[in-house]
Formats: C-alpha cells, structure tokens, sequence
C-alpha cells in the first residue's frame, strides 16, 4: 500500500517540479526582455539626445550666457540648471572640483532651466545680480544653491527670502531688485525656455560637454566626459 502510495504522488512532484522550471525559465526569459528593452531603450533616448544636440548648434553659442573659465577653452561645458533643483545643489561641488581640475581648458556657462516653483523669480534675481559683477554673479549662486532649503521648500516656495542671504556676499539689493525687470533679462530667460524644447532638456542639471549630451549622468560621468574631451588631440 505504501508502495502504491509513493508511486501514485511521485509523477505528481516530477510534475511540479518541471513547472517550477518552467516558471523559472520564463520569469528569467522576462528579466531578459526588459532589460534588452530597457537598454534599447536608454541607448535610443541618447541617440536622439545627440540628435538633437547635433541640429540644434545655434544652442551652445548664444550670446551673453554666464560662464566662467577662457572663451576659447577646449572644453566648452554647457549646464542646464535650476536654482531651486536640489540635485542641481548636491552636483555644484562637483562642477566646481572639475573647472578647479581643467583650469585654463574648460569654461562652464549656466542656462536657466526654470521647472521648479519660483525658480523663475530666482533666475531673474541672478541675472540682476550679473549687471553688477560676473564674481558677484557666481557668489550669488553659491549663496542661494547654500540657502535653497530655506527658500524652496517644495510645496511652499518662498523666492524672496534669497534676498536674507545675498547682502552678506556684496550684493546690492535695491539695485538687483530693480534690475530685474531689464527686459533683457526676460528675453534671455526665453530664449533658455526655446532651446530646453529644441534639445529636449526634461531634467536638471542636464549638462552638455563640447556639445554632446552626457553619455553617464552623474558626477562620475559628467568627469570623465570633460577628461576625454580635455585630452583629444585637435586636428
């Protein structure tokens, strides 16, 4: 009877076992799928990325952008940034060690990319600030990058308490106030706005080196881009 017993519920757990295989091959079949398709993916998103970068040049020569670093640098370094952007806060160290590193071969220029609540007001703030000082200008920027938990706090942006922090980096308040309604300015600002929709900027800080779209984003990434082009042999 036991016999018996064994050899009736024995094919039963061959069974279950081949399904368990079954379901293992095809769960691992999957796995593969989507990360073929993930990876077809990220590489057709790149591919229209320097696309776009390649049809859209006028882009990484507008007149008047903030930067630092020759203008005849071999690496021109092209950051899409938004004052209110806390990745955009966590890269600046990273930014700032990279143009220490290429000192004389890299010049980095900021575009405003104003997706974040008051952020606008922010931009238009620094752009101000520049009429009274390129220096000041980048101070100005470490200094609101340092205050923006305070003043974007997500949810209940508060732009105008940048104005707390700015008077203790030489900022002229009443004049930056002011200035900001240059129509100058506003017309910088939307000339950004145009060229985020014509190189497809989602994100920031979205960066451009030499104009190419970074490969890896990341601090890393953003490093070694800037390496490579640092050292190509111009012909």
């Amino acid at each position: 009877m036991n016999k018996q017993s064994t050899r009736k519920h024995s094919p039963a757990r061959k069974g279950l076992t081949r399904r368990q295989a079954l379901v293992a091959i095809t769960v691992f079949a999957l796995l593969g799928v989507f990360a073929l398709g993930a990876w077809f993916y990220d590489t057709r998103a790149k591919e229209a990325a320097a696309q776009r970068a390649s049809e859209t040049r006028d882009a990484f020569s507008r007149p008047g952008m903030p930067s630092m670093g020759p203008l005849m640098a071999k690496v021109q370094i092209m950051e899409f940034f938004d004052p209110a952007c806390e990745s955009c806060r966590a890269f600046y160290p990273y930014v700032k060690d990279i143009m220490a590193k290429h000192e004389g071969s890299a010049r980095l220029s900021l575009r405003y990319a104003n997706f974040h609540d008051g952020s606008e007001y922010v931009s238009k703030a620094l752009e101000a600030i520049r009429l009274q000082g390129l220096d000041l200008y980048w101070r100005a920027v470490e200094a609101v990058l340092a205050a923006q938990p305070v003043w974007a706090d997500h949810g209940r942006s508060q732009p105008e308490r940048i104005w707390e922090f700015l008077p203790r980096v030489g900022v002229d308040v009443e004049r930056a106030k002011r200035d900001m309604n240059d129509p100058d300015i506003a017309a910088r600002l939307k000339q950004d706005a145009e060229d985020i929709v014509a190189l497809g900027v989602r994100q920031t800080p979205t960066f451009f080196v030499n104009g190419k779209p970074l490969r890896n984003f990341g601090p890393d990434g953003l490093a070694a881009q800037v390496a490579e082009e640092a050292g190509r042999t111009i012909r």
